[in-house]
């Protein structure tokens, strides 16, 4: 249990996040709530000649943002969880006890798509880093952003994000 408790610590201090989330919820005006707790709200992708919507929970905790899409083995086409982060900074993830495939979609602090990591791996522990200073990250169904033609330097927004 210590040794649990060291390694999630050692984790957040290093700015490893899990595909994962629950907690104490902080809601918005505009935000409606899911099973988990967690505040939903409707989240656009835009490109370049087109857009799309997805409802996704809001990570906002460290404990919420490490649990993340944990345990969870299923997730509508146009679902998601966003991780916003106070400030800019690197980000590394991880699939620890994430039982399907997703998409990892880092944004920067205007809303641009910096990087996306296309189906990670279920369970494993491999680290996915943003490769640069992000906002937030956005987890969709694996393969998804393959689908609608998401690439890097489109432009997310959602209410109370970079740009939304």
């Amino acid at each position: 249990m210590i040794l649990n408790r060291l390694f999630l610590a050692i984790l957040l201090a290093t700015g490893a996040h899990g595909c994962r989330a629950e907690t104490q919820n902080v809601a918005s005006p505009s935000a409606a709530i899911a099973p988990s707790g967690l505040d939903v709200v409707t989240l656009e992708v835009r490109g370049s000649d087109s857009s799309h919507a997805f409802r996704v929970e809001i990570a906002r905790t460290p404990e919420e943002q490490e649990k993340g899409m944990m345990f969870r083995d299923s997730m509508g086409a146009d679902d998601g969880m966003i991780f916003p982060f106070p400030s800019p900074r690197p980000a590394r993830f991880w699939m620890k006890n994430t039982m399907i495939p997703l998409d990892l979609i880092f944004i920067r602090e205007d809303g641009t798509i910096a990087r996306i990591a296309v189906n990670a791996e279920p369970y494993s522990l491999a680290g996915i880093e943003s490769g640069e200073p992000v906002a937030a990250v956005l987890e969709i169904a694996g393969g998804r952003s393959v689908e609608l033609g998401i690439v890097e330097g489109d432009r997310v927004v959602w209410p109370g994000g970079p740009v939304g």
